[in-house]
């Protein structure tokens, strides 16, 4: 069974992680933050792009790839995902020339029929920026994958201007491939301002990125699956900058990467990405949390409590049919209701988390509280509480308990989905 391209964005560009048949690995791209308001350049002047890090600032990226996958030249499926990137200046430099940022790396992806995203992977993160887009970043960190891109020249720049600039990606290979250390491809980067433009009612400044890859890499020192030994292609891209944030609002992608494998197999991706940042406005939890608590009053086995994630609604002891994750009609009205109140908070997104007792074999808890987690979801996406790419469901089995699972009393409580409205 071939496996899919993760692609994070997290910014600005596109993070190209690739993978062999049966198997997948994973992939991030960089962050953005925002600064302190520039003037937009009119049409023809030149600019000085340089990033701007203000301490305290949140933002989350998310980003859509649409992919199609071909195994040894045939196609083989198509993958719809969803990459998000919640991520905080938690450090800067008092004139805002470089930031250290800390995030969280997650992909998740809806399969072909269904209307739910669910959670594959997530990552943390840190690393400082300096104002032209360069990192400084701890070798034991796997994002983001795509490295000093975009990154600029520190001289103003008129429209028509191109440079080049070296960036890199580095992939996990681990868990796959047991590949030890982080797979490293170095890019060149070709990039031209192409001037101001008018998009989505915002004065922004277009950049056009592209770069080829060409690769025969050594045997690893270590593996035990395949590796790859050849890996070509491209990525054209066009990024769309804020003068008011410093930094990247968005951008838009083509691709085309082929991995040749050292047991004789190809695998071609080959897609188009989209990606846009969103700040993210406090959340006071507590007052949240006090108006919940007024919305489910009366519901049975309802909770609602603040979280370092955001403020969770936890249904505990909910009902779905014997070994399934098909919700009994008890349980409809309750989730029902929910929905309703979460769509007074229409700028926060919502994971929703399954969980089970420990009682059975454990790659089956971890699949069923998947399952039931992605039934909720589901429900609250066809009950208009979001759009379906603003929830993402996942499953944890049996970790996390509230209860004690010695008595059926408590196996009742740690059967249970989670809520949460997201902070960022």
């Amino acid at each position: 069974m071939p496996s899919k391209r993760i692609h994070f964005l997290a910014l600005a560009l596109a993070a190209c992680a690739l993978s062999a048949p049966c198997a997948f690995a994973q992939g991030a791209a960089q962050g953005a933050a925002q600064g302190a308001a520039a003037e937009a350049a009119p049409a023809g002047a030149s600019f000085s792009f340089a990033y701007v890090h203000t301490k305290g600032d949140k933002f989350r990226a998310l980003s859509t790839v649409d992919e199609s996958v071909y195994v040894n030249h045939r196609f083989a499926h198509r993958s719809e995902i969803l990459n998000r990137i919640a991520y905080e200046i938690a450090d800067a430099g008092a004139d805002g020339s470089w930031g250290l940022l800390r995030g969280t790396f997650q992909t998740a992806e809806r399969p072909k029929g269904e209307s739910t995203f669910v959670i594959t992977d997530s990552y943390d993160s840190e690393f400082t920026r300096d104002r032209l887009g360069r990192y400084t970043i701890d070798p034991k960190y796997y994002m983001p994958v795509v490295r000093d891109v975009p990154s600029f020249p520190d001289r103003p720049l008129s429209p028509g201007d191109s440079w080049t600039a070296a960036g890199e990606e580095r992939h996990d290979f681990r868990r796959v491939f047991g590949i030890p250390d982080p797979y490293v491809i170095p890019i060149e980067v070709r990039y031209r301002y192409e001037g101001p433009v008018q998009k989505a009612g915002k004065s922004l400044l277009l950049i056009s990125a592209s770069y080829t890859v060409f690769v025969r890499p050594k045997e690893p020192r270590a593996y035990t699956e395949v590796f790859p030994i050849e890996i070509a292609g491209f990525s054209d891209q066009k990024i769309y900058w804020d003068p008011d944030m410093g930094a990247p609002l968005s951008y838009e992608e083509k691709f085309d990467l082929s991995f040749d494998w050292s047991d004789g197999a190809n695998v071609d991706y080959r897609g188009s990405a989209t990606s846009e940042v969103l700040e993210a406005t406090l959340m006071n939890r507590e007052s949240l949390k006090t108006e919940i608590e007024k919305g489910v009053a009366g519901l049975a086995n309802v909770s609602v409590a603040a979280t370092a994630a955001g403020v969770t609604i936890s249904i505990e002891d909910i009902k779905f049919e014997a070994d399934s994750a098909r919700l009994k009609d008890s349980e409809l009205s309750k989730v029902a209701r929910i929905a309703q109140i979460l769509k007074a908070y229409p700028d926060r997104d919502i994971l929703v988390t399954g969980y089970t007792a420990a009682a059975g074999y454990a790659p089956g808890r971890q699949k069923l509280s998947e399952e039931r987690a992605k039934a909720v979801a589901e429900r609250l996406a066809a009950m208009g509480a979001r759009a379906p790419e603003r929830i993402r469901a996942t499953g944890r089995g049996d970790e996390a308990p509230v209860a004690d699972n010695a008595t059926e009393a408590g196996r009742a409580r740690n059967r249970r989905v989670e809520i949460t409205l997201l902070e960022n």
